[in-house]
């Protein structure tokens, strides 16, 4: 049973192999939490599949779910996904897309591990609990525009990520403890908690799956308040509601390094001179 997934972008139902601006390599980034009793059998035919499509990037397996980066040719990359989205467990798979005039990897790595994303909380699990709720790019814009939420409690944003990521763009006024690593989060919403409680408390990341552990762990210490992840994290947002409420770029791990609210590569950051 499907327990958890991101709500990413679907594919068209009529796919272009270049996009309008005449870029021909497609980058995908998808996650889905959900029970995957045989990870290393899977990771040898998941590695053999893209190896002979030539594809590049970085796909992670784990007990809990599947988290993958990859980039190729259109019609090489959807192939693979095709493939992966036939077995029922992954059928709810659907990329979020961008565009590069190269392949922004250099090579690819297909790996078990304990964690498709590490928070070292073996409670938190959400291949195996309900969804925590997820608040759509647009209603996030209208709170912030109102100032509040639909109850009129004030809303904060909670950046999940390291703090590196944060310096290169960020939501205005999110809430930032300047983390290194995701699984520094408990302990610092333990020392930080005093920030959150009595407020509409929204987590976001760059496409959805640390926030949506965030956001299970968040609702595990009765801050007294509803606690959201952001649908299909910065990156949902751009496409659906540019950078309204945001300030820069979203720093991404591979080698364009970031992307602007139009989801093109943004090498020109600053912040980016000084990682």
């Amino acid at each position: 049973m499907h327990r958890s997934h991101g709500p990413c972008a679907r594919f068209a139902d009529v796919n272009p192999d270049v996009n309008l601006s005449g870029l021909t390599i497609l980058n995908i980034s998808c996650y889905l939490f959900v029970g995957i009793a045989d990870p290393h059998a899977l990771r040898d035919q998941l590695h053999a599949h893209a190896s002979q499509l030539g594809l590049k990037g970085t796909v992670l397996i784990a007990e809990e779910g599947i988290n993958l980066f990859l980039a190729g040719p259109a019609a090489d990359v959807r192939a693979w996904v095709d493939a992966l989205r036939a077995d029922e467990r992954f059928a709810p798979l659907a990329p979020k897309e961008s565009w590069s005039d190269a392949v922004p990897f250099r090579k690819l790595l297909v790996k078990v591990k304990p964690e498709i994303i590490r928070m070292n909380h073996p409670t938190i699990r959400p291949d195996l609990s309900p969804r925590a709720p997820a608040l759509p790019a647009a209603t996030l814009k209208r709170w912030l525009d109102q100032g509040h939420d639909d109850d009129g409690r004030p809303v904060v944003t909670l950046d999940t990520r390291n703090g590196f990521e944060v310096d290169v763009g960020a939501f205005d006024g999110a809430i930032d403890w300047r983390i290194t690593k995701f699984s520094e989060f408990p302990e610092a919403v333990k020392a930080h908690r005093a920030e959150l409680e009595g407020k509409t408390v929204v987590s976001y990341c760059t496409g959805g799956i640390r926030c949506e552990k965030a956001a299970l762990y968040l609702a595990e210490q009765n801050l007294g308040a509803p606690i959201y992840q952001l649908e299909g994290g910065i990156l949902k947002y751009f496409e659906e509601v540019g950078s309204a409420h945001y300030h820069g770029d979203c720093f991404v791990f591979d080698e364009r390094r970031a992307v602007d609210p139009e989801l093109a590569p943004s090498p020109h950051n600053p912040a980016l001179d000084r990682h």
